[in-house]
């Protein structure tokens, strides 16, 4: 399918110059030049905007298990996971799955089924669907397996992950939540421990394995990233290995030296409409007053995106394309789509149709194909 060719009319288009009152057409899944004939939907009293540009999110996940160990259809929770994409003005989203030895919807077995279902639904959605494979650095035995994995699966965006208690570990104490953490994914809590010790023990020959692992990534073309960043020697390292997306950075320390080496900074949505970062680090507002962000991401919760953005328009950090941008041409370039991000002829017709009063999505496009239509827009787009 090849999209819509209509003329939308009436509404105020955020373009590279901010929001204008003028026409955009609608053609082959692209925005098209010039005035050619085309059905006109009058759109008076909405707002257009570029498609959202989901970064990193895990959101899906709970849409893959309502209940514990109820996992079976993943296919069609990925489905369904979707429809909540589109209902947040989400064209293109990214999934980012773990590859972790916390196993669960973690371990490696569900990154397996995660990515197998992707690759089955993906041709029958509209939202432009792909992965990201989160690696957990600690797993020295499983890093063939995960190279094999990307392989198999043409994994083309990998970050890098440690979520291993070090602390804790290190003064010989049981990690927080420990028991419950076990339990819930059908692991004795003295293995899951003994497990932990082990990692733990074995970090000095981490860096080593990294090295490798990122240098036949890089060879490869896949993107890296690193996660939750503390200083900039860390940033640096990282930089060295190929891995030029810093993820959530936790200090400014971090994120000024991802700027300074030219590496993209990526930071949370909810961070944002929370006012902060729900554990104490450095937040996201004052990260992208300072100019320091390039992307914002949905994390765990895809209505943030859209929110953050009109946060930072309300509370006069910004104006609205460049807000607009961090959830739009900013995660698209990151990603290396230079075909969306922009309401430009030639460009993708990626977009999302807003009430202007309530900013509630009213309707969402990827590619000239509707993914989400609903109330007083969807007569308009049907003739109604």
């Amino acid at each position: 399918m090849t999209g819509l060719h209509v003329r939308l009319t009436g509404a105020d288009v955020l373009t590279p110059d901010g929001l204008q009152k003028v026409p955009l057409i609608l053609d082959a899944g692209r925005i098209a030049d010039g005035d050619g004939a085309a059905r006109e939907v009058d759109l008076s009293g909405y707002i257009v905007l570029p498609g959202i540009v989901d970064v990193h999110g895990d959101g899906f996940e709970r849409h893959l298990a309502p209940r514990r160990g109820a996992m079976k259809d993943i296919d069609q929770g990925l489905v369904t996971a979707e429809a909540e994409l589109a209902a947040n003005g989400i064209t293109t989203a990214v999934l980012a799955q773990f590859y972790s030895w916390e196993g669960g919807m973690r371990g490696p077995e569900f990154a397996e089924r995660v990515m197998t279902g992707v690759a089955q639904v993906r041709g029958n959605v509209v939202t432009d669907l792909h992965t990201q494979l989160r690696f957990e650095t600690p797993m020295l035995d499983d890093y063939g397996a995960a190279l094999e994995f990307i392989d198999r699966h043409s994994v083309a965006y990998c970050v890098f992950n440690d979520h291993l208690p070090h602390v804790a570990l290190e003064k010989g104490k049981q990690p927080k939540g420990l028991i419950g953490k076990s339990l819930r994914i059908g692991r004795n809590p003295e293995v899951h421990l003994a497990m932990m010790q082990e990692m733990h023990a074995r970090r000095a020959e981490v860096p080593a394995a990294v090295d490798g692992l990122s240098a036949a990534l890089a060879a490869r073309g896949v993107r890296m990233g690193s996660h939750d960043d503390r200083s900039a020697e860390a940033r640096a390292e990282w930089r060295a290995r190929g891995a030029t997306l810093a993820e959530f950075p936790e200090t400014l320390e971090a994120a000024e030296a991802a700027r300074a080496g030219g590496d993209a900074v990526i930071m949370g949505a909810p961070n944002v409409v929370r006012g902060g970062s729900h554990n104490g680090n450095v937040s996201a507002a004052d990260m992208v007053m300072m100019g320091l962000v390039d992307a914002l991401a949905s994390d765990y919760h895809y209505p943030s995106l859209r929110r953050a953005a009109f946060f930072l328009l309300d509370a006069g950090v910004c104006d609205l394309a460049t807000a607009w941008g961090l959830i739009s041409a900013g995660p698209a370039r990151i990603l290396g789509l230079s075909d969306r991000g922009a309401l430009v002829p030639g460009m993708r017709a990626d977009l999302l149709v807003l009430e202007m009063r309530t900013r509630r999505v009213a309707a969402t496009l990827a590619g000239g194909r509707i993914s989400y239509l609903q109330g007083d827009v969807a007569q308009r787009f049907l003739g109604g």
